[in-house]
């Protein structure tokens, strides 16, 4: 742009607007008074340069009578007495709105309130310009339908203590945007950034900031087009500061999750007025244009995670085990200070989830200074158990130093199949939960006889699908992986094995995290190896934790997950794949809530949580039809 050239600059912002509608872009959003250049200054008094402005407004309207994109961009608005700062709103060649800057610094290096005034005690109006009659107002809001509202503030509206975007956000904005202007000093960029991440998060809604570039004048400060877009909380996009270039940031914004959250928070609507007078904001409707790429392009901009509750950055990851092993620990601690337990009960098959509880057993033990022979662990090899599993219990349980025991259960289990009148050699679910039960049963008369807790090791991932034996594995008296999906438990054994773990130790962790997840009730074949493998028999679990995610987080709908699938595991997993084990994961989701009705206390770990005490309260009769039908169709 060139500072008090608006021809110039409304070329350049059609060149931006062609770019947009062949990416697809239905919102674009420009930097503040972008027709004119911010440092104008005092040529802001000079009716030569406001005409000229509405000259190319008009010129921008026109020639963009044909584009679906909902245009903001920034110029100067005489109305009456005043000359208001404000954010444009077109779209198909039409002026929507006029909406003013609510707050004028003058301060430091702004001396705005020489130029422009304050829109406050100006009630709505309409205001003639560039060939339109339109609304001038800040409380204003643009509706699209289907909880696409957007709600307009410019550049220190979002400085002050209550920002405008907050009041637009009550009233229903999901998307907020901010045509701004904001000069470059050391440190203004990461204040700046976390300035509109938290606003975004605050609000529940999606906010897109689009600052002024270096072409504004440099007489005194330094513009570098920083271009923010921010969901809820988390940066989607961030453009590259001090470019010489005209630079067009997009990104994708799930409206849906916005209303979701929202809907959740009972608080969300408590922070509005609570004076009853209060205006509300008028509607502008508008349209949605098309969101494909004008070569066919599709795929979403954002990003989609096929392992949310994993995080990427090897740095953050390491941090979130860490802190997810101390909310274990903490919470088991509490828990046998309060029991009074003098020891601690584990199953430990040499899998991963009896490896962590044992982990955090081990740690929670050092934690309230008590020795770790008083923590129990009780192998019982029964008619699945391979040679591998077993060994990695034997020499975990050795390497960390606990008591360990060894009580085989097939003659107890065959007793039992006798006395219930079952044939051994019929190896259904009875075959299968008569392990489990006895097992438990163990764990719970030693809990007994020892002055103990049983520690339960299952997993949020088997409560989601009910892979548990109900008043088997499925109870003990504190579970402390209750709130750890099963693609994370592999994370934190392997932070325990590479940071805490003694050598030996970490030689056994290392098997256990090679070793396939298996319930191992089954016979072993001829050659003792583990012939039943859970994720062949239930799905993949990666899957399930992504499917579990996004429906219990965020409330999407089967189709919607499907599709988020489709983008996370693209080359991984066919969408006939995806759409199979989704519907096994509905369908288990609820028919095993009854599991999920009686589950022992546990510590939320994450977003998300299955008790039902805590964030899951869902009927155990509940059909799952609705969710199954809209997927099939």
């Amino acid at each position: 742009m060139t500072v008090a050239d608006p021809q110039n600059n409304v070329g350049s912002m059609l060149g931006l607007v062609r770019r947009a509608e062949e990416e697809g872009v239905q919102l674009l959003v420009f930097p503040e008074l972008c027709v004119t250049g911010y440092t104008c200054a005092d040529l802001f008094h000079q009716d030569a340069l406001l005409s000229a402005a509405e000259e190319e407004v008009q010129r921008f309207l026109a020639a963009t009578s044909t584009s679906p994109i909902l245009l903001l961009f920034g110029a100067p608005v005489p109305a009456g007495n005043r000359l208001l700062n404000c954010a444009l709103a077109a779209q198909s060649g039409k002026l929507l709105a006029a909406v003013p800057k609510s707050f004028m610094p003058g301060y430091n290096e702004f001396y705005e309130e020489r130029w422009f005034a304050s829109p406050e005690g100006l009630a709505e109006v309409d205001v003639s310009y560039a060939g339109h009659h339109v609304p001038l107002s800040k409380d204003v809001l643009f509706d699209a339908g289907s909880g696409v509202t957007v709600g307009v503030e410019i550049c220190e509206d979002l400085w002050v203590p209550v920002p405008p975007s907050s009041r637009l956000a009550l009233e229903g904005a999901t998307v907020l945007c901010n045509l701004s202007a904001s000069n470059d000093i050391i440190g203004k960029r990461e204040y700046r950034t976390d300035l509109v991440r938290s606003q975004s998060g605050r609000c529940v809604a999606a906010y897109i900031y689009a600052a002024a570039g270096v072409s504004e004048s440099t007489t005194d400060v330094v513009f570098d087009g920083h271009c923010l877009i921010a969901e809820d909380g988390v940066l989607l996009a961030e453009s590259e500061r001090f470019s010489r270039e005209p630079a067009l940031l997009a990104a994708d914004v799930d409206v849906d999750r916005l209303r979701n959250e929202r809907r959740k928070l009972t608080t969300f609507h408590d922070g509005g007025p609570r004076d009853s007078a209060a205006r509300a904001a008028s509607r502008k409707t508008f349209f949605l244009g098309p969101s494909t790429a004008q070569d066919g392009r599709n795929r979403l901009r954002r990003f989609v995670d096929p392992k949310p509750f994993v995080p990427s950055d090897p740095a953050t990851r390491d941090r979130r085990c860490k802190d997810i092993l101390s909310i274990q620990t903490a919470g088991l601690a509490k828990r046998l200070e309060k029991t009074q337990s003098k020891t601690a009960i584990i199953g430990i098959s040499g899998g991963l989830d009896s490896t962590l509880a044992l982990l955090v057993t081990g740690r929670t033990f050092d934690l309230i200074s008590r020795p770790r022979t008083g923590i129990v662990g009780v192998t019982m090899p029964g008619f699945g158990t391979s040679k591998g599993t077993k060994n990695n219990a034997v020499s975990l349980m050795k390497s960390l130093g606990i008591t360990a025991r060894e009580i085989p259960i097939t003659e107890a289990c065959l007793k039992h199949f006798q006395d219930i009148g079952h044939d051994p050699a019929v190896h259904d679910v009875v075959f299968e939960n008569v392990q489990a039960r006895e097992r438990t049963q163990i764990l719970m008369d030693l809990a007994n006889k020892m002055n103990g807790l049983v520690v339960g090791t299952g997993d949020l991932s088997e409560l989601a699908l009910g892979w548990s034996t109900y008043n088997g594995d499925h109870m003990s008296m504190y579970g402390v992986n209750a709130g750890i999906p099963k693609t994370l438990v592999r994370h934190l054994v392997s932070w325990v094995a590479e940071h805490e773990a003694t050598e030996q130790a970490r030689a056994t962790l290392r098997n256990v995290l090679e070793t396939p997840i298996t319930p191992e009730l089954l016979p072993t074949d001829v050659s003792g190896n583990i012939r039943q493998k859970t994720e062949e028999l239930v799905g993949p679990y990666e899957l399930h934790d992504f499917f579990l995610y996004h429906m219990v987080r965020y409330g999407a709908p089967p189709p919607k997950i499907l599709f988020l699938a489709e983008q996370a595991f693209s080359g991984a997993y066919s969408a006939d794949t995806i759409r199979r084990w989704l519907v096994v994961f509905l369908e288990r989701f609820f028919s095993q809530q009854f599991k999920r009705s009686c589950l022992p206390d546990g510590p939320k770990v994450g977003s998300i949580s299955l008790s039902p005490r805590g964030d899951w309260r869902m009927p155990s009769d509940a059909d799952v039809r609705a969710w199954v039908e809209d997927l099939r169709a």
